[in-house]
C-alpha cells in the first residue's frame, strides 16, 4: 500500500510539475506574443500616415503595428486608467505641455532622443522634466500673422505698421464711432497675449519656467506689455474685442469677411481662411514698439511611450523610426504640420510655403510652454489678466498683482507642503 500511495504520490508532483511547467511556458509564449505587437494610437489626422510607414517598421523588428484612432487628448486622459487596466495603447501623441504632469505621475516612460543632433535646445526643453526626457518632438506650432493680401500689399513688420493700419478709414467700425479693425489680436485670452508680455520683459516661472516660486507676470516687462494692449482695446477696437469668450469668433469674423487687414492666430486657423474665400498672406509677428520680437509659446507634439507597455524596447524604436528625418519629411507632406526634426524642417522649408517658412521663423522667437503641473494654475489665475485692465476695472499693475496672487495661492495650496 505504501508503494502505491508513493506512486500515486509520484504521479501527483510529476503531473503538479507539468502543470507548472505548462504555466511557465503559456506566460512566455504570451510576452513573446507580446514583443510580436505595438499598438499605436492617433488622432484621425495621423491614421493614413502611419499606416504608409509602418510596413518598413514592421519589417525590419518582426513586429506587427495596430493602428487605434482616438482623439490625443482623450487618449491621454484616458491613460491613468486603461494602462493599470491593460488597456492603453503602446505608443501615442502627446501635446508638449502635458508630457511633464504625466511624465510626473509616472504614466509615461522615460525615452532616449534617437535623433538627438536633429534638435535644438528649445525642441529638447518641451519634451524634458526634472532632466529626464519623456518623448521625442514631433511637431512645432506657434502664433503667426495672417494679412489680407487684396487689402494691404505686405504684411506689418512692426507695431507701429499696425498702428498706422489702424488710422486707416478703410477699417473704422461702422457700429462704434471712433473704433477700428485695421489689426486684431485676441489678447483676453492669455496664449495669445503672451507673446507680448514676455517680448517687453515678463514671464510665467523663473529659471526658464522650471521655477514655480517665481512668477513674472507682474514685473515692469509685464505691465508695459499689458499698458500697451490696454490703449488698443480703449482707444481703437470695438467692445467685442473685450469680450473673453466671444473676441475669437469676432476677429474670425472680421478677417474673412474682409473688414480687417491684419490678425495674430495659430496655423490650425489656415484651413478656415482657405475655405472662407480669403486671400491671405503670413508672416512672422511684427516687432514690438521696443525693438523686440514678439515672444510666443512655442507648442506642438510628441511621440511618447505608456509606461505601462510590455514593449518599451521596440516602442523606443519606433520612436527614432518615425521622428527621423526621412518619416518627418514623409509627415509635413501628408499633414503640412511643422516636423520637429531640424533636418526635416529645413526640406519644409524649402517648399516655400508661407504658412511653413512663417511659422518656422516665429518659433526662433518662441519660448517653450512651462510643462511642470503648475502651468494650470497660470491659465486659471491669468484669465482676466488682461480684461480687468482692458475695461478699465483696474490699472495694468492692479491687475497683473491680483492675478498673480491668485496664482501663487493656488499652487501653494495645490503643491507645496
Amino acid at each position: 500500500m505504501k508503494k502505491i500511495g508513493l506512486g500515486f504520490l509520484s504521479a501527483g508532483v510529476i503531473l503538479s510539475l507539468a502543470a507548472c511547467g505548462g504555466g511557465s511556458d503559456s506566460k512566455k509564449d504570451a510576452a513573446k506574443e507580446d514583443n510580436k505587437s505595438l499598438t499605436i494610437s492617433v488622432a484621425e489626422g495621423y491614421v493614413d500616415y502611419v499606416n504608409d510607414i509602418k510596413a518598413d517598421f514592421e519589417k525590419e523588428n518582426d513586429v506587427k503595428i495596430k493602428v487605434v484612432e482616438k482623439d490625443m487628448f482623450d487618449q491621454l486622459e484616458a491613460l491613468s486608467l486603461d494602462g493599470p487596466a491593460g488597456k492603453a495603447p503602446d505608443v501615442m501623441m502627446s501635446a508638449y505641455d502635458r508630457i511633464g504632469p504625466l511624465g510626473q505621475q509616472g504614466h509615461l516612460a522615460e525615452v532616449k532622443l534617437g535623433n538627438d543632433s536633429d534638435y535644438d535646445e528649445t525642441d529638447k526643453a518641451q519634451v524634458k522634466i526634472d532632466g529626464k526626457i519623456f518623448g521625442e518632438p514631433a511637431v512645432i506650432e506657434t502664433l503667426v500673422l495672417y494679412y489680407n493680401k487684396d487689402l494691404i500689399t505686405e504684411a506689418p513688420k512692426t507695431f507701429k505698421d499696425a498702428e498706422a493700419l489702424a488710422k486707416d478709414p478703410r477699417f473704422e467700425f461702422a457700429a462704434e464711432a471712433g473704433k477700428n479693425t485695421g489689426f486684431l489680436a485676441k489678447w483676453t485670452d492669455f496664449y495669445y497675449s503672451y507673446g507680448l508680455l514676455a517680448g517687453y520683459g515678463g514671464y510665467v516661472f523663473g529659471k526658464d519656467g522650471t521655477d514655480p516660486s517665481q512668477v513674472g507676470l507682474n514685473n515692469k516687462g509685464a505691465v508695459e506689455g499689458i499698458t500697451y494692449a490696454t490703449k488698443w482695446f480703449q482707444d481703437v477696437w470695438p467692445k467685442g474685442m473685450q469680450d473673453t469668450t466671444g473676441a475669437g469668433d469676432f476677429v474670425t469674423n472680421q478677417f474673412t469677411t474682409n473688414k480687417t487687414a491684419a490678425i495674430i492666430d495659430g496655423p490650425w486657423q489656415a484651413q478656415a481662411y482657405k475655405e472662407a474665400g480669403v486671400n491671405f498672406g503670413v508672416s512672422e509677428i511684427p516687432t514690438l514698439d521696443n525693438g523686440e520680437p514678439y515672444q510666443p509659446f512655442g507648442g506642438g507634439k510628441a511621440w511618447v511611450v505608456s509606461n505601462y507597455s510590455k514593449n518599451k524596447e521596440v516602442a523606443q524604436k519606433w520612436l527614432d523610426y518615425v521622428t527621423n528625418k526621412d518619416n518627418q519629411v514623409k509627415f509635413y507632406e501628408a499633414t503640412n504640420e511643422i516636423p520637429a526634426n531640424q533636418a526635416a524642417r529645413e526640406v519644409a522649408k524649402g517648399k516655400n510655403d508661407e504658412l511653413t517658412n512663417a511659422v518656422i521663423a516665429q518659433y526662433a522667437n518662441a519660448q517653450p510652454m512651462p510643462n511642470i503641473p503648475e502651468m494650470a494654475e497660470i491659465w486659471s489665475g491669468a484669465e482676466n489678466l488682461m480684461f480687468d485692465a482692458a475695461s478699465g476695472k483696474k490699472t495694468p499693475q492692479e491687475t497683473a498683482d491680483a492675478a498673480v496672487k491668485q496664482i501663487k495661492e493656488n499652487i501653494e495650496q495645490k503643491y507645496q507642503k
